[in-house]
C-alpha cells in the first residue's frame, strides 16, 4: 500500500482511492490507498506498492514521490495461500504535481486534507453489516466517503506520527 503526501498551500493533503465495485475484491467499493497483492515478479512489499499506485493511477512514485518510511504491517482476517494476507503500507512524499489517471479498478481518486483527519470531531461511526450482523465500526466521512476499517488502521498509526512535533521543535 502506498500512504501518498502531497503539500499544498492550505496544507498536506493524503491521497485515497476509491475501489471499483467488483465481485472478486473484497474491498470493493471502499476508500483505500493505492495497492494490491505482491505478484511473482515483486521483490518485495515496497516493490507492490510501487508497482500497484503505477498501475492504479499512473502514478510514478520512484519517479515523482520520496520514499518517507513504512508504516507497522497489518495483518487481515482474509486468508491468500496457507494464512492471513499481510499489508504494508509504506509513506510517500508527492513532489510536483503529477497527474492522477485511474484504471478500472480505481473509482476515483481524491485528496483529503490532513486538518480533517486530524481533527478527532470529524471521528465518526458508522454501521457495517458483516454475515447480516451489524457492526459500528468507528470512521470518518469526507464529502460522502468512509474511510474505515484496515485503511482506517493504517491511517491512524499514520497520524500519529504526523501528528508529533519535528525533532528539535519547540512542545
Amino acid at each position: 500500500m502506498a500512504a501518498v503526501i502531497r503539500q499544498k498551500k492550505t496544507g498536506l493533503e493524503l491521497l485515497f482511492i476509491l475501489r471499483a465495485k467488483h465481485p472478486r475484491d473484497p474491498w470493493s467499493g471502499q476508500m483505500a490507498w493505492p495497492g494490491g497483492r505482491v505478484d511473482d515478479g515483486d521483490s518485495g512489499p515496497l516493490a507492490t506498492a510501487l508497482r500497484e499506485t503505477r498501475e492504479e493511477l499512473a502514478l510514478d512514485l520512484e519517479r515523482d514521490g520520496e520514499l518517507l518510511g513504512a508504516l507497522s504491517e497489518v495483518r487481515t482476517h482474509l486468508r491468500r495461500g496457507p494464512g492471513p494476507l499481510s499489508v504494508v503500507p509504506f509513506v510517500f512524499e508527492l513532489k510536483g504535481k503529477p497527474a492522477l489517471v485511474p484504471n478500472s479498478e480505481v473509482q476515483e481518486a481524491l485528496w483529503v486534507p490532513l486538518p480533517f483527519l486530524l481533527d478527532r470531531r470529524n471521528r465518526g461511526r458508522f454501521v457495517w453489516i458483516g454475515r447480516g450482523v451489524p457492526l459500528v465500526m468507528p470512521s470518518y466521512r469526507f464529502e460522502g466517503r468512509v474511510i474505515w476499517g484496515l485503511t482506517l488502521h493504517m491511517l491512524d498509526e499514520l497520524l500519529v506520527l504526523l501528528a508529533r512535533p519535528a525533532a528539535g521543535s519547540e512542545a
